[in-house]
C-alpha cells in the first residue's frame, strides 16, 4: 500500500510538472518589462526578480557572524491580481526565513500571468544562495532581441509546476456545490441537523448520505469550513490545518487528493493483551468532470487489535476459509502477527446527475435510511458492498431506489470455495405532507442466487410493489419487508421521529393475543432537541428501538436480511429492546460526544442440550424455533447490557475532517447463562488517536 501511495504521488507530481512544459501565453510582467517582446518576458521577469532580491535582501547578523554558506528555498505564487505571496520557505536560520518574507512582501504589484487573455495565478520555486553576489547586468542580443544572463544573481527559477496549462485556476471549494455524497458520520451530520429540520424547509433527511448540493440549500458548509480556517502562511501549515493535500481545478474538471489516517492506541482492562491499537493508512480522492459527473474513492490498508469483546464479536463473524474474523462494518480480516488483524477496505462510487431532480450512483459502499442513530430499515453496520442507487427529488417528494449485490459467506452455503451471491432491492418514498410532517414508505426484497437465478430483472423496475413480484416468482423466491417512517417537527428545536418494520404477521394471532412467532415486526421512537437549553450547537437525542424475535430471518436461511454475516438493519439483529441516549456538542474546532445504551436481548444458547433458535440471530432458521406461541422479546438466553461511550477532541483539519480524539468506553454485558458463544463481560476501553473521520464506527454490540 505504501508503495502504491508513493507511486501515485510521484506520478501526480510528474504530471503537474509535465503540464508546465507547455507554458502559458504570458508570464507575470514587471513594469520594467512592459516594453519587451513576448519572447523576452520570461527572461525579463527572472532578471527583475533576481535584481530586486539582491538589492533589498539584508543578510541577518547571526548569519554573517557564523559565516554561513548555504541557501534559502522558497515556493511562491503570483496571484490573479499580480500580488506575490510566499507559500513555503525553508532555511537553517529562522532569521533567513523572516528576511525572505519581508523582501517578497515588498515586491511591487505586477501584471498577472494570462492564458487566453484571462488572468491566472502561477507558482514558482526559487533557491537563493547565501552569501549573495553582485549580479552582472543582463545584456541584450540586438539581433535576436532576446535577453541572456551572465549571472542569475544566485537565484534560479524552476519550471512552473502548477495551474498554468489550459484553464487551470485556483481551487474554489467546488466539492461543496457538487453531487458528491457528504461522508456520513452521525457526529458530522449533527452539525447541520437543526438547519435541515427547521420549520418550512422542504428537506428530506432520512435517505443518507446527503449530496452536497442538497444540503447547501439549508446550510453553508463552505462558510463553516472558512470560519474554522487558521491564519497560517506556510504551505505545510495550510495543508495540515486548512486545505486538501492536492487540490486542482480547471474550467471543466477538478479533483482533490488527501491521505487517510486512523492511528490510535489504547487499553482494555479486561483483555489478556491489554493494549489496543489501530494503524490505518489510505488515500481519499474526489473529482468532478463537467457539472454533472463526479467520482470519489477511498482505499484503506489497516492493521489493528481492539478491545476483547470487539475481537470476540469479529471472530464470531468469521467467513469460510482460513481468515479468522470479519471486522464489523469493514470486511474480512487476515491474522496479523499473533493476536491482531489485517483488514484492507476499498470504497468508491460514480455519481451522475442527468437532470437537476435526478441523481444516479453506482459504486461500492453503504447507505442508511432513517432519522435516528439506528435504522430498522437499512443501516450502515454491515461491510461495504456494490450498489446502484437512483434518487429522484421533486415537489415535496424524494424517491430512492437502491439495488445491492451482497454475499453469504458461511461455510454451509459456499460452493466450490466461492461465497454465495445474494441480492437486495429497496424503494423509499419520502413525502413532506406539511411543513411539519414527513411520511416515508419503505419496501425491500432479498433473494439469493438459487438454482442459477442470478439477478432477477423483475426487481429492476423502480416503481413496483415487491410483495406482488414475490408472489409471482414463488413463495420462497424472496424475502419481502415493508416499512414506515415518520418525522414531526414540533418546532425549530424539537423533532419527533420513528420507524415501523413489518416482516410478517398473522392478523388472527395479533387479535387473539397469543404472541405468535409469525408476528415479526419492530418499531423505533425518537426525539431530537437542537440547541438544547439555549446552548448553541448542543444536540440531545433519545431513541427507543424494539424488534420482535425472528424478524429479518427466513425459513430459507440464505434469504435473511444480512450481508457478510452482519445485519443490514439494526446491528443486534432481532429479539431485543434498546434505549439510546446521545449528547453532542461542538464549538469551533472542539467537539464532544456522549452516548448511553441500555438493552435487553434474547440470544441463543448454542449448546448440545439447547440448540433452538430463539429469534435473535437472524442467520438461524426460524423453522428451528422452540415455540409457536408465547413468543416474547428477550426469550432464550436473556441478556442485559449497559454501555456508555464518551469522545472528545479537536478537529485538526475541517476540510478533510481529520481529528485528534480521546475515546472512553465502559461496557457491562450480562447473559443469564454463560456458554461457549456467550460470555459475561465488563470492559473499560480507553483510546487516543488521530483519525480522518469518513464513516461510522459502531462499538456497541
Amino acid at each position: 500500500m505504501r508503495y502504491l501511495l508513493l507511486f501515485f504521488m510521484l506520478s501526480l507530481s510528474v504530471l503537474l510538472n509535465a503540464q508546465t512544459l507547455t507554458t502559458y501565453e504570458k508570464p507575470p510582467v514587471f513594469s520594467e518589462c512592459k516594453s519587451k517582446s513576448i519572447e523576452t518576458l520570461k527572461s525579463c521577469f527572472n532578471y527583475t526578480l533576481n535584481n530586486f532580491i539582491f538589492s533589498n535582501f539584508k543578510v541577518p547578523q547571526v548569519v554573517a557572524e557564523n559565516s554561513y554558506k548555504g541557501s534559502v528555498q522558497v515556493v511562491f505564487e503570483v496571484d490573479t491580481e499580480g500580488v506575490f505571496k510566499i507559500i513555503y520557505t525553508n532555511a537553517i536560520f529562522e532569521e533567513l526565513k523572516a528576511e525572505t518574507k519581508r523582501v517578497f512582501n515588498a515586491l511591487p504589484k505586477v501584471n498577472p500571468a494570462t492564458y487566453n487573455s484571462r488572468p491566472i495565478f502561477v507558482q514558482y520555486s526559487i533557491v537563493i544562495a547565501i552569501p549573495l553576489k553582485q549580479p552582472v547586468e543582463m545584456l541584450t542580443d540586438k539581433k535576436l532581441n532576446i535577453f541572456t544572463e551572465r549571472d542569475s544573481l544566485n537565484a534560479t527559477l524552476s519550471n512552473e509546476f502548477d495551474a498554468v496549462n489550459n484553464s487551470l485556476k485556483p481551487y474554489e471549494n467546488t466539492e461543496y456545490n457538487s453531487q458528491l455524497n457528504i461522508p456520513f458520520t452521525h457526529a458530522y451530520y449533527a452539525r447541520f441537523d437543526a438547519e435541515m429540520n427547521a420549520l418550512g424547509t422542504n428537506s428530506h433527511t432520512a435517505a443518507k448520505p446527503f449530496l452536497y448540493n442538497e444540503v447547501k440549500r439549508y446550510y453553508n458548509i463552505e462558510a463553516e469550513k472558512q470560519s474554522l480556517k487558521k491564519d497560517v502562511e506556510s504551505w505545510v501549515g495550510k495543508k495540515l490545518y486548512n486545505e486538501h493535500l492536492v487540490q486542482v481545478q480547471a474550467d471543466d474538471y477538478w479533483f482533490t487528493v488527501d491521505p487517510i489516517l486512523d492511528l490510535q492506541v489504547g487499553r482494555d482492562t479486561e483483555a489478556e493483551f491489554g493494549s489496543t491499537w489501530n494503524n490505518t493508512r489510505g488515500v481519499f480522492i474526489q473529482a468532478g468532470f463537467g457539472k454533472r459527473f463526479n467520482v470519489t474513492a477511498s482505499v484503506y490498508e489497516s492493521q489493528g487489535r481492539f478491545a476483547d469483546y470487539f475481537n470476540q464479536f469479529a471472530e464470531s463473524l468469521k467467513a469460510f476459509g482460513p481468515d479468522p474474523a470479519i471486522i464489523p462494518g469493514r470486511g474480512i480480516a487476515k491474522r496479523f502477527k499473533e493476536n491482531s488483524y489485517d483488514y484492507p477496505v476499498a470504497e468508491a462510487y460514480l455519481s451522475y446527475t442527468p437532470a437537476d431532480f435526478i441523481n444516479i450512483q453506482f459504486g461500492h459502499g453503504k447507505n442508511f435510511i432513517g432519522d435516528g442513530y439506528r435504522s430498522l430499515l437499512q443501516s450502515d453496520v454491515a461491510s461495504p458492498h456494490p450498489f446502484l442507487k437512483l434518487n429522484v427529488n421533486f415537489w415535496k417528494i424524494k424517491y430512492t431506489s437502491t439495488w445491492m449485490w451482497l454475499r453469504d459467506v458461511r461455510d454451509e452455503v459456499v460452493e466450490d470455495g466461492a461465497f454465495l451471491p445474494k441480492y437486495m432491492a429497496n424503494h423509499y418514498l419520502s413525502l413532506n405532507v406539511t411543513k411539519r410532517l414527513n411520511i416515508g414508505l419503505f419496501e425491500s426484497v432479498m433473494w439469493a442466487n438459487a438454482n442459477g437465478r442470478g439477478f432477477d430483472i423483475n426487481y429492476l423496475n423502480p416503481v413496483i410493489l415487491f410483495r406482488a413480484i414475490e408472489f409471482q416468482t414463488g413463495q420462497d423466491a424472496g424475502n419481502a419487508i415493508l416499512g414506515l417512517s415518520a418525522k414531526y417537527k414540533w418546532n425549530n428545536k424539537v423533532n419527533l421521529y420513528g420507524q415501523f418494520i413489518l416482516d410478517e404477521f398473522s392478523l388472527s394471532d395479533i387479535t387473539g393475543g397469543n404472541k405468535s412467532w409469525k408476528n415479526k415486526f419492530g418499531y423505533q421512537l425518537g426525539v431530537k432537541y437542537f440547541n438544547a437549553f439555549k446552548v448553541d450547537n448542543l444536540l440531545l437525542q433519545a431513541e427507543y428501538n424494539q424488534v420482535r424475535p425472528y424478524t429479518y430471518s427466513h425459513n430459507s436461511v440464505t434469504l435473511n436480511y444480512a450481508n457478510f454475516n452482519q445485519p443490514m438493519a439494526h446491528l443486534w439483529g432481532s429479539n431485543f429492546r434498546e434505549l439510546v441516549l446521545i449528547g453532542r456538542y461542538n464549538y469551533m474546532r472542539w467537539f464532544g460526544d456522549a452516548k448511553i445504551i441500555l438493552g435487553e436481548r434474547g440470544l441463543d444458547f448454542n449448546t448440545p442440550e439447547d440448540s433452538f433458535a430463539y429469534g435473535g440471530d437472524i442467520y438461524s432458521s426460524e423453522n428451528n424455533r422452540p415455540l409457536d406461541t408465547g413468543v416474547t422479546i428477550g426469550q432464550g438466553n436473556n441478556t442485559t447490557s449497559f454501555m456508555t461511550e464518551i469522545q472528545a477532541g479537536y478537529i485538526l483539519n475541517p476540510t478533510t475532517n481529520l481529528k485528534l480524539f480521546t475515546n472512553i468506553i465502559y461496557r457491562d454485558f450480562n447473559p443469564e447463562a454463560i456458554t461457549s458463544s456467550t460470555m459475561a463481560s465488563n470492559t473499560f476501553w480507553f483510546s487516543i488517536g488521530l483519525r480522518t473521520d469518513l464513516f461510522n464506527w459502531y462499538n456497541d454490540f
